[in-house]
């Protein structure tokens, strides 16, 4: 009845005026976030982006990093890493140490061939979850998340989240053995495994790439069945000093190729070598039994 009268008495083109304004107040593009209700301690706080490959999870306390202001502006993060390892992955497995939020997994997932798989490791638990979110968004199937740091052994060490002025380091987060003294800075215990541990034997890697801010020798140490065995393309963005390097990944036949990714160094095995190594490594151990 009040509807009716309303209609007789005001006007259409005024009644049409009102509803826009209505609608413009009450519709929104984006949620409004003035004051956040969440816990700290439970609930995630993260916004949703994309660029050309998919959508990302970003961790809000993490929104000031340079991997996290890339993908808000619709841009690439690494973009030379990416594409070159898309392009090297041929019918292998890729290894993906320091996930983050995930930045580099929809690019990677669709490069692998259909049997091949994702090895991705993302100790810090808030980028872990983002990571686990980002592989929802883009519906990700040929992806293994681990929420665990690479190492030489299994274990368990601290990770140092913050800097010194209580800014969180995000995708720069640091690995420190238990008896660090880093222990005010955010620090949290975050289990170690080795990737000869996690990948099975039957698995035929074609790419590792590590990106753990200064643990990478640590991580290699703990692959070195899997590079003996499959002498996959290695990307790294610390290279460990260079006697490590050449007495237990150059005398397998790696060399530094010359490119560099940004920050990241690759070196590229020489299969006849690697194979001639392996074939004398052979005869040794058949001499000696």
């Amino acid at each position: 009845m009040i509807k009716k009268l309303i209609k007789i008495v005001i006007p259409a083109p005024i009644t049409d005026f009102v509803k826009k304004i209505r609608w413009g107040y009450g519709y929104r593009s984006k949620a409004k976030l003035s004051k956040p209700y969440y816990s700290s301690n439970n609930t995630l706080s993260c916004t949703i982006a994309y660029n050309k490959f998919g959508g990302y999870c970003i961790p809000r306390s993490s929104i000031h990093r340079p991997a996290a202001q890339k993908i808000l502006k619709g841009d690439i993060h690494e973009k030379e890493t990416i594409e070159f390892m898309t392009s090297k992955c041929g019918q292998g497995d890729i290894v993906h140490a320091g996930t983050f939020y995930g930045d580099f997994l929809p690019a990677l997932s669709a490069a692998c061939s259909p049997t091949a798989k994702v090895w991705a490791f993302e100790p810090n638990p808030e980028s872990y979850r983002c990571a686990s979110i980002t592989i929802m968004i883009n519906n990700l199937s040929n992806i293994n998340l681990i929420n665990a740091g690479l190492g030489s052994t299994k274990n368990f060490a601290t990770l140092v989240t913050k800097d010194h002025r209580g800014v969180n380091l995000g995708g720069g987060s640091t690995i420190q053995e238990l008896n660090s003294s880093e222990v005010d800075r955010g620090a949290i215990t975050v289990p170690i495994v080795t990737l000869d541990e996690i990948l099975p034997e039957d698995r035929q890697v074609s790419v590792i790439q590590l990106d753990v801010e200064g643990y990478e020798k640590q991580a290699l140490a703990g692959a070195m069945k899997t590079i003996q065995r499959c002498l996959p393309i290695i990307i790294l963005e610390t290279v460990p000093e260079d006697s490590w390097m050449s007495e237990n990944i150059l005398s397998l036949g790696y060399s530094f190729n010359g490119k560099v990714l940004g920050i990241n160094k690759v070196f590229e095995p020489d299969h006849d070598t690697a194979l001639e190594k392996k074939s004398t490594q052979v005869l040794k151990v058949d001499k000696a039994g």
